[in-house]
């Protein structure tokens, strides 16, 4: 059976970093047919070989066997047109069989641009041949969360607003915008992070267990935690923009209200959830790099009649920690006696690194998701309700931002982020 793969855009930063190595993986591991051809596409004027070698020394740094790479970018073929709608140059590349569409964010930047997109996409295929791809819902940890939560019953009965004092999603990087600001300015850290990335964790995170573990079901059961969420407003947020961000070269109103990190206060109206706090925070120049979910359970209140070191229980709260990046690993942080002669409490942590596990397999979120589009499993991929949902949400907010001019606060680069981030 042959296999047609076409990288629209493929001179680009993505095609080179993310989409080509994802695919010699895939190739390394002999998951590709033996008879496929990948046709890359852009504006950019190349022959076939000016494509392999502008690839090649990005293909290295994988650590694939130099054989192996270029035994790959001899399936590797390029076309180039005056335009991304050029249909006559796509004809050259149409075939009998299935096509399926991976589609890569933005998905718009507000409500209305979103239904257009999905306008344009559904007169001219068919849902169950879209993939809205969102790496994050790739990366092993997320992937992880159905059978964590799932298939762990004593799960269930602390997986509610009686024992969860609060649930935060957090994503840091320790850059800037690096001569990117012309582009992160347009869209801002709340449509490249909050709005997709860390939003889809919180549903999964948030979701009632599905009816089945189907694509639809999962994806109705994320539907239905976004439907049971508010609209969100200023009052609900805290911006924040580093120092020197006007700074790049490539932002031309050096004027920009754009926030370079974002917390949001969410609230989901759900018997399960009802009067606990979703926290989303993101943001670019701080103080680390990290990607994580953090679930903090309530003070415990049983022990208060020990003695006069029960005051640690006011402060002792356990928590669970899903660490997506870096380093991906699952800790419980909780309390336990101090060894020795006093009852003293002292905290302690249980840690499953993934790195420890022997023989690991862990491929890189664009590969596991590639691999999941040739296998026809739509499951981690983003339907279009899901997309009008979460556009809903957060629409008003991103036009209130824009229409109200709201200066964000400023912070150091490599700091924590805003100074009254803790207040609020």
């Amino acid at each position: 059976q042959t296999l047609s793969i076409v990288v629209v855009g493929a001179s680009g930063d993505l095609a080179k970093k993310k989409t080509y190595p994802s695919l010699l993986k895939l190739f390394e591991e002999s998951l590709l047919p033996p008879d496929t051809i990948i046709y890359g596409y852009a504006r950019s004027a190349k022959t076939h070989q000016e494509l392999r070698d502008h690839l090649f020394p990005h293909l290295m740094k994988t650590g694939t066997n130099e054989i192996i790479v270029k035994d790959f970018l001899g399936k590797c073929f390029y076309h180039s047109g005056k335009t991304y709608g050029d249909e006559n140059a796509y004809a050259a590349f149409s075939a009998s069989g299935w096509t399926r569409i991976v589609i890569e964010k933005p998905f718009g930047r507000d409500l209305d641009s979103c239904n257009d997109l999905l306008q344009t996409l559904s007169e001219n295929f068919e849902e169950h041949d879209l993939y809205r791809i969102d790496h994050y819902l790739g990366k092993e940890v997320v992937q992880n969360m159905l059978i964590f939560r799932f298939a762990n019953s004593f799960w269930e009965p602390l997986w509610n607003r009686d024992c969860v004092e609060s649930v935060t999603f957090t994503f840091k990087e320790p850059f800037g915008t690096d001569g990117r600001g012309g582009y992160f300015d347009k869209y801002g850290i709340i449509r490249d992070i909050l709005q997709n990335h860390l939003l889809q964790v919180l549903t999964l995170f948030a979701m009632e267990p599905p009816e089945s573990d189907d694509a639809d079901a999962i994806r109705d059961a994320k539907v239905q935690v976004l439907k049971k969420m508010d609209v969100l407003t200023l009052d609900d947020c805290l911006l924040g923009q580093y120092l020197g961000y006007s700074d790049d070269p490539t932002i031309l109103n050096k004027d920009t209200n754009c926030p370079t990190y974002a917390a949001i206060r969410c609230s989901i109206h759900t018997p399960r959830w009802e009067g606990v706090p979703f926290i989303l925070q993101a943001g670019k120049a701080l103080d680390d790099k990290l990607c994580e979910v953090r679930v903090c359970f309530k003070s415990p209140k049983t022990l208060k009649s020990v003695g006069k070191n029960t005051s640690f229980f006011g402060n002792a709260a356990s928590d669970l920690v899903l660490r997506l990046q870096p380093d991906p690993s699952i800790s419980l942080n909780m309390n336990i006696k101090t060894p020795g002669l006093a009852t003293l409490p002292m905290k302690s942590q249980m840690v499953m690194n993934y790195s420890d596990i022997p023989n690991l397999s862990n491929p890189d979120a664009y590969t596991r998701l590639l691999l999941d589009v040739m296998r026809g499993k739509q499951g981690s991929f983003v339907r279009d309700d899901e997309l009008r949902y979460s556009w809903e949400i957060f629409t008003p907010l991103l036009h209130s931002i824009e229409d109200t001019h709201v200066q964000p606060v400023p912070y150091r680069y490599g700091s924590a982020g805003p100074e009254n981030r803790e207040e609020w």
